[in-house]
């Protein structure tokens, strides 16, 4: 099967559901106080500077098509970068953040006071495996990433896609992109906090995907641009 020519991953921008969990991590608290359910937190003010900031570096890697997450602060974050652009973009649940289930809304806090044994679970299956009730684990994420990936180089071969998506999406795609395993996986995620509005990419060389950028925020440091590295409130606890 024929390679992508170049793929691209750009995480949100940073949304009031960001905020809130930064200030309810930071309170102690158990519960973050979100009205919206996770599909339909917006952006803030701050990243929606951040998206826009994001239309020059893809004015320059012209890609040939966009998929968007459906949750909305990856769509507001994708029209806004794509502003202008002849960019032909699409929404694909299979890029949605992963699922928490049981764990949603809560705190790295809230989840030992309130589900010791979930905590206790996670722990001893880890990251990649843990499956929260009603949630996903890494893996089952990759399960949908594998089958959106093949069906893009299917469609387009030798083609050029930006992704909008999520903080665990960007490492899973890393992942299948570099065949990492499990470890070195982990010790990327360890390593690294996904930015808002980061830019990861792969070019093809030969048959393989070669890493170019991975977590870059060069273009939301120019002209004074805000950047933030807040968790994501639906990413890992």
């Amino acid at each position: 099967m024929e390679e992508l020519e170049w793929l691209a991953v750009v995480r949100h921008g940073e949304s009031t559901g960001n905020t809130a969990a930064a200030a309810a991590e930071a309170a102690g608290a158990e519960v973050i106080d979100i009205p919206e359910r996770d599909a339909d937190v917006p952006l803030s003010a701050t990243g929606r500077e951040q998206a826009a900031a994001v239309r020059e570096v893809l004015a320059a890697a012209r890609p040939g098509i966009a998929v968007i997450s459906p949750y909305l602060r990856t769509r507001q974050t994708a029209a806004l970068a794509l502003d202008g652009l002849p960019v032909p973009a699409r929404v694909d649940e299979r890029l949605r953040d992963r699922e928490l289930g049981v764990l949603d809304l809560l705190t790295t806090h809230g989840v030992g006071a309130r589900l010791p044994g979930e905590s206790a679970r996670r722990a001893r299956l880890g990251k990649f495996y843990y499956r929260p009730p009603g949630g996903e684990s890494w893996a089952d994420v990759l399960l949908r990433l594998r089958a959106l990936l093949r069906e893009l180089r299917e469609d387009h071969p030798g083609g050029r896609v930006v992704l909008f998506a999520h903080e665990a999406t960007v490492l899973l795609i890393r992942y299948l992109a570099e065949g990492l395993d499990e470890a070195e996986l982990m010790a990327v995620a360890r390593s690294v906090t996904i930015a808002n509005c980061s830019v990861s990419s792969w070019r093809r060389d030969g048959g393989e995907l070669r890493p170019v950028t991975f977590n870059d925020v060069t273009h939301l440091h120019r002209d004074d641009a805000p950047v933030t590295k807040q968790e994501d409130v639906h990413a890992e606890h």
